[in-house]
């Protein structure tokens, strides 16, 4: 920034045009950043991994926009916000570096996404998709919790209400199909889809910061395992 402003300035002195003035680097300047960025020589880890978090949040921007115009998956969740009475702009839908989320008695889990209640925004984390499906599957899940939030009101500190939101958009988004459990190294012949549903609607719950334990969590997604894993508005049946 102050190269820009110091440039900007002699140009001015001496009577060239200031429309001359390199306010952007030059296409070798950028070729050199870039080279110093993939080398790692001339920069520290630091800056290297801030370049890196750049890129990979313009990526899944781009994903993500193209996601919101052409998937249909996508496309049927923003619909029926809009019928429901909620509004997404696509800059509710933002992407950005994510810090692993904490869970009750110590460590953490890494995570694709989340729903920002207050906000009525959807935060997609930048570094974690291997793939385009990946961020879809990720954006519908987290639409999910914004449709339950903008039909039902759900109440995120109980963790009946946070639980039934995590079993349907888990089962609905696409987060549980046989090839992403494979990914995982989780493999089943025989209900694997309410495993997976069961499975990861626990770990959510066991991360919300009004869960004591995970036996809490499990006990809680069991209660309302029936009536929520059945209800898969808005759709006709599981995606």
């Amino acid at each position: 920034m102050s190269d820009s402003s110091t440039s900007s300035s002699s140009s001015g002195s001496n009577g060239s045009d200031p429309n001359s003035s390199s306010s952007t680097p030059s296409a070798f300047e950028r070729w050199r950043k870039k080279v110093m960025f993939v080398t790692g020589i001339g920069v520290t880890h630091e800056e290297r991994m801030q370049d890196l978090q750049q890129l990979q949040n313009r990526r899944c921007e781009q994903m993500k926009k193209e996601l919101m115009d052409t998937s249909p998956l996508v496309t049927f969740l923003l619909r029926h916000l809009r019928l429901s009475g909620c509004q997404v702009p696509e800059s509710n839908i933002f992407c950005g570096t994510c810090d692993p989320q904490a869970v009750v008695g110590g460590g953490s889990v890494a995570h694709a996404g989340g729903f920002i209640p207050e906000h009525g925004a959807i935060k997609l984390c930048g570094g974690m998709f291997f793939n385009k499906k990946h961020v879809e599957t990720t954006i519908a899940h987290e639409l999910i919790h914004m449709y339950d939030q903008c039909k039902f009101k759900v109440d995120w500190k109980n963790l009946r209400h946070h639980a039934c939101s995590e079993i349907r958009a888990n089962s609905l988004s696409g987060d549980c199909r046989y090839t992403r459990e494979l990914r995982r190294g989780f493999v089943a012949f025989s209900k694997q889809h309410q495993a997976c549903v069961r499975r990861r609607a626990i770990v959510s719950v066991t991360a919300n910061p009004a869960c004591p334990d995970e036996a809490t969590a499990e006990r809680v997604v069991n209660e309302v395992w029936e009536s929520c894993f059945s209800d898969t508005r808005p759709f006709d049946e599981i995606y």
